[in-house]
């Protein structure tokens, strides 16, 4: 278990690397409710936040509640990064009565209402207790054959992608609720899904700047809240790793190229593209040697204890791995200090009304018109 690491440090203590470890983890589970199982994890791990599936959701009073115990469950000084994946389309973890939204494809077809459905989409995040939103996919939808991206990005022109994103960051973090632009440097010219396999994009550089890093560079500039790697293969910038693995991908294009400087989440570390290829310990070391400040454990416990284990061993026995986690927890709280504030959360009556409901329907019209 988790509460079994016994590692002490010349220069800090056992309980510091623990609490800076727990920072660099967001941990999924199962159920609605807070199991003593997971109560005693979070007690342990003390981790930097939760992400919530639709297997959690019953209705948005519990995941309000649930939010709120998640929450209460952590450091008052470092409150709960309380993440979702709710994009529109297919992928919206809380449906209705939220309201239900078309395809961020369908937004982008219709005349400029991005901004004003990530304005709603974001409220009613807020209303329910979240405050990072896994979105938006800033992929370009540029192979047909995809089988995870598709009508889940804005269009298939990266400079029309580019000012969709930008909108949707704005708004979003207009209103208190962190954007996440996904997935770095590009999941939308692959022909396989990272979910079940190891997906490569045999592009030249030159093609990689011009379609898949236009988006990204764009989101930074908007000073958007996070990024998400990707667990796809670059040959042309790393032959050997995938994105979330790789110490060039995101050191050298979203770290240094672009200049950003805000939290990098990793991809779900259960899914099969890395997951069963390399061990926790390999992908802890390669994930921070890669730029990755959280690493999402989106399912079991088992894993999330190993990789917190890993976590506090690694910052024992590299001082530059300790420097790097410092790094990464310094950068999860510049996060909070920006977005958490103490304005009150809206109330749950807002979800679905009848102005979200028709913009939802407007959306949808205009962009399948």
């Amino acid at each position: 278990m988790a509460d079994r690491v016994t590692a002490v440090g010349d220069t800090t203590s056992l309980a510091d690397r623990k609490r800076r470890a727990g920072q660099r983890l967001v941990i999924g589970f199962h159920g609605h409710t807070v199991g003593d199982d997971l109560r005693n994890l979070i007690r342990d791990v003390r981790p930097a936040g939760f992400v919530l599936f639709a297997r959690n959701v019953a209705e948005p009073a519990q995941v309000r509640e649930l939010n709120r115990e998640l929450n209460s469950l952590c450091d008052p000084h470092r409150p709960a990064l309380i993440c979702v994946d709710q994009e529109g389309g297919r992928v919206q973890r809380v449906k209705a009565p939220a309201t239900v939204w078309p395809p961020m494809r369908v937004v982008g077809r219709a005349r400029n209402l991005t901004a004003d459905v990530s304005r709603a989409l974001a409220l009613e995040l807020r209303a329910m207790g979240f405050n990072v939103n896994f979105a938006p996919v800033a992929d370009v939808d540029s192979n047909p054959k995809n089988p995870v991206i598709g009508d889940r990005s804005f269009g298939n022109r990266a400079a029309d992608v580019a000012a969709h994103v930008v909108a949707f960051v704005k708004a979003h973090q207009a209103v208190g609720v962190a954007a996440c632009a996904k997935h770095f440097p590009g999941h939308g010219d692959t022909h396989l899904d990272s979910h079940h396999d190891l997906p490569v994009v045999e592009r030249e550089d030159p093609q990689l700047r011009e379609v898949e890093l236009v988006p990204f560079r764009a989101a930074v500039a908007a000073g958007v809240a996070s990024v998400m790697s990707s667990h796809v293969v670059y040959p042309a910038w790393d032959e050997d790793w995938p994105a979330t693995l790789s110490a060039r991908v995101i050191p050298r294009l979203l770290r240094g190229e672009m200049g950003y400087d805000g939290v990098v989440f990793s991809d779900d570390l259960e899914m099969k593209a890395v997951h069963g290829r390399w061990p926790a310990e390999k992908q802890v070391e390669r994930a921070t040697l890669a730029g990755v400040d959280v690493l999402l454990a989106c399912h079991e416990a088992p894993l999330q204890e190993a990789l917190f284990r890993e976590l506090v061993y690694a910052q024992e026995r590299d001082a530059g791995f300790e420097k790097a986690t410092i790094t990464s927890v310094a950068r999860v709280d510049a996060l909070r200090a920006r977005f958490f504030r103490d304005a009150p959360t809206p109330d749950l009556a807002l979800l679905g009304t009848p102005e979200h409901r028709d913009l939802a329907l407007r959306a949808l019209a205009e962009g399948e018109g």
